[in-house]
């Protein structure tokens, strides 16, 4: 039943020894991940993975072999399985029409927002649903999930539905890049190979022919020279947006991430969440456990770095302009300053964004970055890649 899985996940070259194949369906005869489809991906990942760098790969073979299943019926599913009732019962979310939206106001300034949610904490007893006041599921409420308002904290709900929430109190899961990416096209790597400085280091391992045949005929014998191996002596950093509206734009992100794998030597990236504040992370499972301190890496590399911002910029304009207004933390200083620091810090910079430029003049926040960065944004496309690299040049 599980071969097809085995051969999906070496066609994604992820090394799944025969040995660890059989644990796997060990596992599954003695009901370690009965009717859990979640707990059966992670019995799964962690019998059949032993190395952090292929769970990407994983991913895909896991999803291209079970894609389908949710056209099941429940029905079919009622047949086949004895689910228990509470797993049946779905949580009520709220459905208004574009006018009854229209009609709905913000909860005015970000600090007004956040008084009144430590008012609600401190009233509220109850779990509450519907309703324009409690902090609760299905209603019109500034605070909650799976409702509906203008701008609001979204609390306790597994992923975005509107996208309109101001802040956001929630333990989410990002995917790193995948550098592994096997392009369909080389043009994106062809754009970034313009911003290449050559330069001779390290031991003198490479063959140096011309020399060798000019000291061979000098000497009368073979007289073999070399020197040291040319390689691009650019330095780059890339900060990433990862999460949120990001998602839409994860195949063309993985696709720069790869060419800029391959194409620079001297190449460090780093994570963040719409906005830079004080802290980053470089694997996006363990940032809230292995952070980097935003102020290290301003000291850590110096100005002879060329550094690119990739991110939609689309955010509340609070996230960028007021201490306290990240989306998942509170910030003790506006995302602005720690973007202004990192222009300072590397002069060569520039912001790609991947939302068609078309919609940016929809969006306040991305002007406001756009402002900042002083015009430096380019579209995330072969041409916006090609001015970009120019400007870093």
């Amino acid at each position: 039943m599980f071969r097809p899985f085995l051969l999906r996940l070496r066609q994604h070259q992820v090394p799944v020894s025969l040995r660890e194949y059989l644990a796997f369906l060990e596992g599954l005869s003695r009901g370690l991940c009965l009717y859990d489809s979640e707990a059966f991906y992670y019995f799964a990942r962690s019998a059949l993975v032993k190395n952090e760098a292929h769970i990407d790969r994983f991913d895909k073979a896991f999803s291209a072999t079970f894609q389908g299943l949710e056209t099941l019926s429940l029905d079919d599913v009622l047949t086949a399985f004895d689910l228990p009732e509470e797993w049946l019962t779905a949580l009520a979310e709220a459905t208004l029409s574009p006018q009854e939206k229209a009609m709905m106001e913000g909860a005015g300034s970000f600090e007004d927002l956040m008084n009144t949610l430590r008012a609600r904490l401190a009233e509220q007893k109850d779990r509450h649903q519907g309703g324009s006041k409690w902090i609760g599921t299905a209603g019109r409420s500034p605070f909650g999930a799976y409702g509906y308002n203008p701008e609001g904290v979204r609390i306790g709900q597994d992923r975005s539905r509107e996208r309109r929430a101001v802040k956001v109190w929630d333990k989410r899961e990002f995917r790193d890049f995948d550098d592994g990416l096997d392009l369909g096209t080389r043009n994106m790597k062809i754009a970034l190979r313009r911003l290449r400085q050559w330069v001779r280091e390290g031991t003198t391992t490479e063959l140096d022919l011309p020399n060798t045949i000019r000291a061979s005929a000098d000497a009368g014998y073979i007289d073999v020279k070399t020197r040291p191996e040319r390689r691009n002596g650019v330095k780059l950093l890339l900060f990433l947006d990862v999460g949120g509206s990001m998602d839409d734009h994860i195949t063309l992100v993985d696709e720069l991430f790869s060419a800029l794998k391959t194409e620079f030597r001297q190449f460090r990236h780093f994570y963040f969440h719409n906005c830079l504040y004080e802290y980053v992370w470089t694997e996006n499972r363990r940032r809230f456990t292995e952070r980097l301190s935003t102020w290290d890496i301003l000291h850590q590399y110096g100005s002879d770095y060329r550094c690119i911002f990739v991110g939609d910029a689309a955010m509340s304009p609070y996230e960028i302009a007021v201490a306290g207004g990240a989306n998942e933390h509170w910030n003790d200083e506006p995302g602005q300053i720690w973007l202004e620091r990192a222009r300072q810090q590397w002069p060569r910079h520039i912001w790609l964004n991947p939302a068609p430029q078309s919609l940016w003049a929809r969006t306040h926040s991305t002007q406001m970055i756009r402002q900042i960065f002083e015009n430096q944004m380019y579209p995330l496309t072969l041409d916006g890649i090609s001015q970009g690299v120019k400007a870093l040049s």
